[in-house]
């Protein structure tokens, strides 16, 4: 049975589903509307126990998933929709040893995602233009302890990125039709290349410079996502839903061909 261990990151959960997530840290205390627990008293529990606060009300001890820490990320700007950031993680590829860049690190829910998913030998690199977005997301990350995955750089997409053969490239732009030289020259061989647009002529924009630049495997969606009310004798959709948030656009760039091919 997986217990928690100082360090970990851990969530706890009112009765009435409020949650809060935090490192755990031998001799600190959680202090909510509710009472106080001591993470002393924290440490060894078992993930998924029950346990009281000081004035006798009930949380749930869990292990806090990727979702729940996207959910509560503190923010400045809309960040990338957790049912979106599913499938960007498939369509890259985002897993344990990558290289991942973006650009327009935002308030770093994706930047989260990201770190996540590489895990502690893979690297993230975020660009943005905004200094206080990034010290935003240089917070977020630090609060969930994935700080040390991921290398911020502050300047102009038009710059070009320092770094080179990169796995992966994702842009949170609204122009990113103007930086697909800046991607091919980051990716590597074979690298996959994703954006994500608020409306269909940006879109069109992207998909037509892609494609006049050697860009294959091209996809565009969106994903709209549905939830049901959990009553079995009753069930049924929700009355609203999490529809249209963005269209993501992927490809590859073929390598460019030289005058003597």
């Amino acid at each position: 049975m997986k217990k928690a261990q100082a360090g970990d990151l851990a969530m706890l959960t009112t009765e009435s589903g409020k949650q809060f997530i935090f490192p755990l840290e031998a001799g600190a205390d959680f202090q909510c509307h509710q009472g106080v627990v001591s993470h002393n008293e924290l440490i060894g529990q078992p993930w998924g126990s029950e346990v009281r606060t000081h004035l006798g009300h009930r949380l749930s001890f869990l292990e806090p998933s990727l979702r729940d820490i996207l959910l509560l990320i503190k923010r400045r700007s809309q960040i990338v929709f957790p049912k979106d950031i599913g499938y960007i993680l498939l369509r890259l590829s985002a897993g344990p040893g990558r290289t991942m860049l973006e650009a327009g690190t935002g308030s770093g829910a994706l930047t989260t995602a990201f770190a996540w998913s590489v895990g502690p030998t893979g690297r993230v690199y975020s660009y943005d233009r905004r200094e206080d977005m990034q010290d935003l997301a240089r917070s977020n990350l630090a609060r969930v302890g994935l700080l040390d995955r991921v290398e911020f750089k502050l300047g102009e997409v038009e710059d070009g990125f320092a770094h080179r053969d990169v796995d992966a490239v994702f842009l949170d732009l609204p122009a990113p039709h103007l930086y697909l030289a800046q991607v091919r020259r980051a990716l590597k061989n074979g690298g996959v290349f994703g954006a994500i647009l608020p409306t269909t002529n940006q879109v069109s924009e992207l998909v037509k410079a892609m494609q006049g630049d050697g860009f294959i495997d091209i996809d565009t969606c969106e994903i709209l996502l549905r939830f049901y009310k959990n009553v079995p004798e009753r069930l049924r959709p929700t009355d609203r839903m999490v529809a249209h948030t963005g269209y993501l656009v992927f490809g590859r760039p073929l390598l460019e061909r030289t005058a003597e091919s």
